[in-house]
């Protein structure tokens, strides 16, 4: 599975941002793909998964009800709808996929096959 992401760029707080995840490849041993952020000098954390068969979703409280993901219906694009954005959100965005670990656990990096290239999103105040 080959994963690239876009969309990123510099907002003022209180804007919004899309980013885009494509993938490719072998999707159909996809069972869970997620967004992940990492800022200067922090670990990478979970964002939100998604369930790649049903759509279900997992947000991190952090972004619950200011972000959305969704997946076209062509099924292979996931995109993250950023609302509201804070200074706080600035990072790079990651997007990733699991093989094996459902939504509803799979909150750390280590349980993804495989990742995108970092999408910078800096939010100025």
């Amino acid at each position: 599975v080959q994963l690239q992401a876009s969309g990123g760029g510099l907002v003022q707080a209180g804007d919004s941002l899309r980013l885009s995840c494509t993938a490719s490849g072998r999707t159909v041993s996809t069972l869970t793909m997620a967004w992940f952020r990492q800022a200067p000098g922090k670990e990478r954390e979970y964002v939100v998964g998604m369930r790649w068969g049903d759509r279900k979703t997992n947000y991190a409280d952090s972004v619950k009800g200011r972000f959305t993901i969704s997946k076209d219906n062509a099924g292979n694009t996931v995109s993250l709808q950023m609302n509201s954005l804070r200074p706080e959100d600035t990072a790079s965005y990651y997007c990733a996929a699991s093989t094996s670990n459902p939504i509803w656990s799979a909150f750390r990096t280590i349980q993804y096959d495989y990742w995108g290239q970092g999408t910078q999103v800096t939010v100025s105040s």
